[in-house]
């Protein structure tokens, strides 16, 4: 049975907010510029949209969450989160609301109070079809926000989940209604807003200029403490090889980017670290269900059976060596392998490249002469759409395109630089892409990518445009679940049931290592984001460059 997890105390709230109050325990010992190495600029500065994980590493420097998740990412009640931008909360007897109740000293970092009307605008910005938030799906249980008073934000829910409170505070970075409310929400990409943002959090943005470098520092006057470093610079270096020259030299302080093969160039550096972390990611080949973003369907992936003729010619532990050596593994499905439900008979369509020869004669798709297929004098050939710099996906695509043409069929790799790639796909304009996510720590983010009330949004985060309705039946059934067992057995459904589908193949899902400088000393690196926490990183005062002291870039 689903219990009602219990409010916290005033008294436990309260001792728990005064704590925050200086989480870095000793500002005296704040100081220090971190310059940060990120493969490419972010897409956009307003949280809503930010969809990559550069966007994610600054917007979660500058904006708030109404609690924040704990180091055990333990997202079943609220016994797993810590207050934040809420001092408190409670919950209603019958568990179909909760009342948030705001820290009086959060400022904007204008100088505005932060209210409960900004959380009321917040839910709505992020729901409105209109904004085409990513994360807009993930927010389906919650009916509405009310305010009661101008420090208290009520959630309604349509029925208890056992992620309830996770919904309504990891899912929303809170946003500033008096400098987004008069802006149309389709329009907010192209507004002032977008390039610079005004939160509430540890850091404040300074400047961006794009493809070189964005820059944040202390608020010094953060009702939550200052952040400890003065400044972070996320400077863009899209070529990984350049990041390790630049890590070499003292350039760089965090490089995260760092592959097997590069590990040899670090070692026995006393002033370089390395490190694994566990990530939320993993890597996948997309399919394109629709026809360039149209109800149509795609003239080649629309058919079901040639997506499984594709999946069986992959051999993917190959590939994962391939490219990975031992760092990378292939998933079970569609979400990295720490959250993916727990059976051992749970598989993609296998390796089998006599059936995937017979599915494609089947759909009369014969060999000519020159051992490629075609049917009715059309060539079996399609675009695979790559981001250029995102090397890994680049090798991903060189290897599939060999390996599907050993049956037959052609592949043309197109590269284009991430923005592009990042619009395209958005725009559903590309037959097949080699697509990476981050995901949420819970499988109920796979609602977010794969449900079919999104298949035909456009800008929606179901990129494919997949639609199954067992399957929509079977995750909403397991976020219902009363158990953590029955919950893993649902999902494990869901997993077979899209996996015969094949909307995407899974790839591989990786185990990242990053480069810090020895001066640096981060916190413990989560699978929510290596950066969060980053405001609580701290350097040393001796151990501070003269470009600690200057404007954040060297």
């Amino acid at each position: 049975m689903l219990m009602r997890p219990r409010a916290l105390s005033a008294v436990a709230c309260l001792l728990l907010a005064s704590a925050c109050a200086d989480p870095s325990g000793a500002n005296e010992a704040a100081g220090g510029t971190a310059i940060v190495a990120t493969p490419a600029d972010p897409d956009n500065l307003i949280p809503a949209l930010a969809a990559t994980t550069s966007s994610q590493a600054v917007v979660q420097q500058l904006f708030d969450r109404l609690a924040d998740l704990g180091d055990d990412l333990n997202t079943v009640g609220d016994k797993g989160f810590r207050p934040h931008l809420a001092r408190t909360w409670t919950w209603s007897a019958d568990s179909l609301s909760i009342a948030f109740h705001l820290d009086p000293r959060a400022r904007w970092h204008d100088g505005q109070a932060v209210r409960a009307a900004d959380v009321r605008f917040t839910f709505q910005l992020y729901s409105d079809p209109l904004t085409a938030a990513p994360f807009a799906p993930l927010l389906a249980n919650i009916d509405s926000v009310s305010v009661s008073d101008s420090l208290t934000a009520v959630f309604w829910f349509k029925r208890r989940s056992s992620e309830q409170f996770f919904d309504a505070t990891y899912q929303m970075l809170i946003h500033p209604v008096h400098l987004l409310g008069a802006v149309p929400h389709d329009s907010l990409r192209q507004s002032p807003f977008a390039r610079t943002p005004i939160g509430s959090g540890r850091f404040r943005f300074v400047e961006w200029e794009p493809k070189v470098k964005l820059v944040i520092a202390s608020d010094t006057a953060n009702y939550a403490g200052r952040a400890r470093l003065d400044r972070v610079v996320f400077t863009t270096i899209p070529d990984a090889n350049a990041g390790v020259n630049r890590m070499l030299a003292r350039e760089l302080d965090v490089f995260d980017n760092v592959r097997p093969e590069m590990l040899a160039q670090f070692a026995g550096k006393a002033d370089i670290k390395t490190q694994a972390y566990p990530l939320l990611s993993y890597g996948y080949m997309l399919f394109a269900l629709h026809d360039n973003g149209t109800t149509r369907a795609h003239p080649l992936f629309g058919d079901r059976t040639l997506r499984r003729a594709i999946a069986r010619a992959l051999d993917r532990t190959s590939f994962v060596h391939a490219v990975f050596d031992s760092s990378a593994t292939v998933p079970v499905g569609p979400a990295p392998s720490s959250i993916a439900p727990k059976d051992s008979g749970l598989a993609q369509l296998p390796y089998n490249v006599a059936e995937s020869d017979r599915l494609l004669d089947s759909l009369g798709w014969a060999r000519g002469a020159d051992g490629m297929r075609a049917r009715y004098g059309r060539p079996l050939a399609f675009t695979l759409l790559v981001p250029a710099p995102v090397r890994t996906r680049v090798r991903y695509a060189t290897l599939i395109q060999a390996a599907l043409k050993e049956r037959g069929i052609t592949v043309n790799i197109e590269s284009v630089e991430p923005g592009v790639f990042t619009e395209r796909v958005g725009k559903r304009s590309f037959d097949v892409a080699m697509y990476g996510v981050v995901t949420d720590p819970t499988l109920s983010s796979i609602r977010q990518s794969w449900s079919g009330d999104g298949a035909l949004t456009a800008g929606g985060p179901n990129h494919a445009g997949y639609a199954n309705a067992a399957y929509d039946a079977v995750v909403d059934s397991a976020m219902r679940a009363p158990t953590l067992a029955e919950r893993n057995a649902r999902f494990a459904r869901a997993f077979r049931i899209i996996n015969e589908d094949a909307p995407g193949i899974w790839l591989y899902d990786p185990r990242p290592m990053i480069a810090l400088q020895a001066r640096v000393q981060p916190t413990k690196l989560l699978a929510v984001g290596w950066f969060t926490g980053l405001a609580d990183w701290t350097i040393p005062s001796g151990q501070r460059l003269p470009r600690d002291r200057a404007t954040g870039s060297k």
